[in-house]
């Protein structure tokens, strides 16, 4: 018979040798997968002990001239479906590929459906059901233009889940990368040395390699879908059953697995014990940051090492891949070391020079396996893990040790604990540094298309290793937001979220900031002067807050003694901040308000009147009240003429925006009976002075 294997980019050779080692042979071999003719006991043996295939599929026939619907319906009707189940059976369909007259795959697969609906029916006046969720046997289509092949899931639930992983970690790899993985490395040449992971997660890869070492089963006792077919035999299955338990070898084998997170290690070691290894891995909690020897004899280092998987998280990746690299070569002389990952310029710190490279998928992601060989030349040219890519980067240390100095007494007077640092003071460091309190946040600017990436990503790393030793901060209490060209999938996945907050106090105020989990931290620094002067002014004043963000502002308002205060934004998330900010400084009143609203159709059916309004809009947005985008320079004599209606006779306007290069149209304002009063070099403090376009505000009262 003819079959189908599955599997994921870069397994395809690894998957031919195995079937090869079954004494299968291989027809064909495809990117995702190989074709092979076996009988049912090999194929079900197969399934069995398979280490890289996700699914088996058994081929019913194929077909180069498939247009239409008639053509699809005749190829379908005409099967022998009586071979593979009956009517009384339920069955599904699952439709993969177009062409030009096939356009919807739940369309066609309707059409195989009803072609197997009336073969029942004409051979048996029967109609076998439909059960998309659990099929007796489930029959899948794939059409490639005019060519199209049916097939029965053979194997049926998806190979790679061995069972044993109820719960896994942050970063998971498939297990049958996982086995792919472990082949590669070279391990399994000598089972007897040592196998490392120095971040073991869920242990994935050393349960993998304890099973392949074992040569035990993957899915002894799955529910195959083959178990189903009318050519399946309980006592010749029982039979392979017991083979493959006799063919099971004992060895001593010395795995060692670590990782940070105690958690996970607990997770770790249920694992291995449902996987029938756990008494042959040492797993313990230990930082891959710092590591030490753990055994005397050479071995392999095999791990999936972390990546960006939280915006914010680089610093702490720079630090660990550095650190890495320096105990590498000073404990791990004369290993082997595999290592999974995504970033090249993460692998360049290592200081190692790869001696090949594996191309794999995981999941949507593109991964590369990098071998390297801890020989005497490479361990002689060890590095510390505070060197630099340029020398000339410690002008920019320099500068923030120069501005700390220039900011302590403003500091210490206003008892400012979250300030700007560093904004591009050095044009070639492109970054804006902002302290809050024991953290900081590294924000790096979009680079000049002349400047060479790779310059500007060894000048970043330079940075953040300069911040973190400089201002003595843990490189896991440093933010980096980086712009970074998404790979893949990477734009469509969500980062994790650290739900790492803080409290700061500004002027008598407590906020809450997030540095690690969004792009802004919750709080707008160069806006901490207009906030003082909202409070200074709010006394027995109604207060309205547009586009108000986490609402601090609002806060500044209510500790001034506002007799009312209306916070609108258009975000759930920000309103339930601004609210839990109010909360942190026990601000409780029925006329503080919160609005979930667009801030422009909000502003245009407005009523009331308030006394002192603050309005920071964006510079651009997509609001759907504007003909096109919003645009502060544009649209703000509509905004203002909006504003003016709900401003009360003797109000202030507050109005302010980061636009570089604003110009206020006072012709306009005048005609609208207003006038404005240039107040933005009054609203910057002096950590915000070396850039003064960072925000532009006004005063506008009626004329």
């Amino acid at each position: 018979m003819q079959f189908i294997a599955l599997t994921s980019i870069g397994i395809e050779n690894l998957l031919v040798e195995e079937l090869q080692s079954f004494e299968i042979k291989v027809t064909k071999q495809s990117i995702g997968s190989v074709r092979f003719e076996a009988d049912n006991l090999t194929a079900q043996k197969f399934c069995m002990m398979t280490r890289y295939s996700t699914r088996v599929m058994l081929l019913i026939d194929e077909h180069e001239d498939i247009k239409n619907k008639d053509d699809l319906y005749k190829f379908a009707r005409f099967q022998g479906w009586q071979e593979w189940f009956g009517p009384s059976q339920t069955f599904a369909v699952e439709f993969n590929g177009t062409n030009k007259e096939l356009k919807n795959t739940q369309f066609s697969g309707l059409v195989i459906k009803d072609a197997v609906v009336d073969y029942f029916q004409d051979l048996y006046e029967q109609r076998p059901s439909v059960d998309k969720q659990d099929a007796n046997v489930r029959i899948i289509a794939k059409l490639n233009k005019q060519k199209i092949a049916l097939y029965l899931d053979y194997s049926g639930p998806r190979l790679s889940d061995r069972g044993y992983r109820t719960k896994q970690g942050k970063a998971p790899i498939r297990e049958h990368l996982a086995a792919a993985l472990v082949t590669r490395s070279g391990w399994l040449n000598d089972t007897s040395k040592p196998l490392f992971d120095p971040c073991c997660g869920s242990g994935t890869l050393l349960i993998e390699a304890a099973s392949m070492a074992l040569n035990l089963p993957t899915n002894l006792h799955k529910a195959f879908a083959f178990k189903r077919l009318p050519s399946f035999r309980e006592a010749k299955f029982k039979e392979i059953q017991k083979e493959l338990k006799a063919e099971q070898v004992d060895s001593k084998l010395w795995l060692i697995g670590h990782d940070i997170d105690g958690r996970v290690l607990d997770t770790a070691q249920s694992n291995a014990n449902r996987a029938g290894v756990g008494e042959l891995i040492q797993f313990k909690e230990a930082d891959a940051g710092k590591l030490q020897s753990v055994a005397k004899r050479p071995g392999t280092i095999l791990s999936n090492l972390p990546y960006g998987e939280r915006l914010g998280s680089m610093a702490e990746l720079i630090n660990l891949y550095r650190n890495m690299g320096v105990s590498f070569k000073k404990h791990y002389r004369d290993w082997n070391a595999a290592l999974l990952g995504t970033d090249d310029e993460l692998f360049r710190l290592l200081k190692l020079a790869s001696k090949k490279r594996y191309k794999f998928k995981n999941g949507p992601i593109d991964v590369t396996l990098y071998m390297y060989e801890l020989n005497e030349k490479q361990v002689a040219q060890n590095q510390q893990a505070s060197e630099l890519h340029f020398e000339q980067s410690r002008a920019f240390a320099n500068r923030l040790k120069k501005n700390k100095q220039g900011l302590k007494s403003w500091l210490k007077k206003e008892s400012v604990e979250a300030y700007r640092l560093y904004d591009a003071d050095i044009p070639e460091y492109n970054v804006a540094v902002d302290v809050y309190g024991d953290n900081a946040v590294i924000f790096e600017y979009a680079a000049p298309k002349e400047i060479n990436a790779d310059v500007a990503d060894k000048r970043l790393q330079d940075v953040i290793s300069l911040t973190a030793e400089t201002l003595d901060i843990s490189p896991s209490n440093l933010a980096v937001k980086v712009r970074k060209k998404q790979r893949g999938d990477e734009q469509y996945t969500s980062y994790e979220k650290q739900n790492r907050y803080q409290i700061i106090e500004e002027f008598g105020a407590k906020f809450k900031v997030n540095l690690y989990d969004y792009l802004d931290t919750g709080l707008f620094l160069d806006h901490r002067l207009a906030r003082r002067f909202i409070q200074q002014n709010a006394r027995d004043k109604r207060v309205l807050n547009l586009f108000a963000y986490t609402g601090s502002a609002s806060v500044h308002a209510a500790i001034g003694g506002a007799k009312s205060v209306t916070t609108v934004d258009m975000s759930k998330t920000y309103l339930k901040w601004a609210e839990e900010n109010f909360a942190l400084n026990n601000l409780k009143n029925p006329r503080f308000r919160f609005e979930q609203a667009d801030c422009l159709k909000w502003l245009e059916h407005a009523k009331g009147q308030y006394d002192l309004i603050f309005l920071d809009p964006p510079t651009f947005s997509n609001s759907k009240r504007m003909k096109n985008v919003f645009d502060v320079q544009r649209d703000h004599i509509q905004l203002l003429t909006w504003v003016k209606s709900i401003l009360s006779p003797d109000g202030v306007l507050l109005f302010s925006n980061n636009k570089r290069g604003f110009k206020m149209d006072e012709v306009a304002l005048m005609g609208l009976g207003l006038k404005a009063e240039n107040i933005s070099a009054e609203t910057l403090s002096p950590d915000f002075k070396r850039n003064k376009q960072i925000h532009n505000s006004w005063l506008i009262t009626h004329g």
